[in-house]
């Protein structure tokens, strides 16, 4: 259930800042899961305590990228930023 649903971390300057300052972890999820869902699985999968959970639906856009300046379309996405308890943490975002 947990892997459905918790796709992968995204780890950019942002969420490492965020989960190092205010204990709060970015992953990127199933468009159709819903705040329950994800924190059930993160709680599953990792061992911790959620608090709280938001989520974000990115629209899909196109890009250009490469030498000549391709249009490609980059598909719909869904984020969820996780709140842990004080004392929780996840190791993948761990740079100190």
């Amino acid at each position: 259930m947990s892997l459905q649903i918790i796709k992968k971390p995204v780890v950019t300057e942002k969420s490492i800042a965020l989960a190092n300052q205010d204990n709060m972890f970015t992953f990127e999820v199933d468009r159709k899961a819903n705040k329950h869902q994800v924190a059930e699985a993160i709680s599953a999968l990792y061992k911790v305590k959620v608090l709280s959970v938001r989520s974000i639906s990115r629209p899909a856009h196109t890009v250009k990228s490469g030498k000549r300046r391709m249009t490609s379309l980059v598909a719909r996405t869904k984020k969820a930023v996780v709140t842990l308890a004080k004392d929780q943490k996840i190791d993948l975002f761990d740079t100190k």
